[in-house]
């Protein structure tokens, strides 16, 4: 009779953590739709952003062709380390366009291109929170596939850790210059 105990615990304990698994990887599901969502409205953004600054900085076609193609790779991005990469190019060449966009100082002043700035740094945040949240599941479920016991159910039914949505922007890393 006890041995018929542990064998329904054991069956009830298995499943209910196969479902955890299950809840998790939906999580995660639900979480990149949230990021893809967002840079969608990024992307859907950048062309209109162009079309502004080319009007007042027509001798910068490489640059507008750089930040095309980088949106474009960006939108074709694969998988999840493909994705990041694009996003990585498509950052820097954003951040160029910016960068050039400070010596027109009647670009600065336009209203369209100052709208225009301010729903992508909207964006950015909401890409960032986007971020965070689908970095918290895959944390999440990372840990329910390498712990125990529940890490026996991962092997047996080939759940893998997932990886993390990480953009790597050098410049966040480095150390800010002051001057007084």
């Amino acid at each position: 009779m006890f041995a018929i105990f542990i064998i329904i615990f054991i069956a009830i304990a298995a499943v209910a953590i196969y479902n955890s698994f299950i809840r998790k990887r939906y999580h995660i599901k639900e979480a990149w739709s949230g990021i893809d969502i967002q840079l969608k409205r990024r992307y859907d953004l950048i062309p209109n952003l162009i079309r502004t600054v080319q009007g007042y900085a027509k001798h910068e076609k490489k640059l507008f062709e750089e930040v095309t193609e980088a949106r474009t790779r960006a939108i074709e991005g694969q998988n999840l380390q493909q994705q990041a990469d694009a996003e990585n190019t498509l950052s820097g060449s954003l951040r160029n366009l910016f960068a050039v966009a400070e010596n027109y100082p009647e670009l600065k002043a336009n209203q369209n291109f100052l709208d225009l700035q301010k729903n992508l740094a909207e964006i950015e945040n909401d890409i960032q929170l986007a971020r965070r949240y689908y970095n918290g599941t895959v944390r999440e479920f990372n840990i329910l596939v390498d712990s125990f016991p529940s890490s026996l159910i991962a092997r047996f039914f080939n759940f893998t850790a997932e990886e993390f949505f990480e953009i790597d922007l050098a410049i966040a890393r480095e150390t800010p210059e002051v001057k007084f």
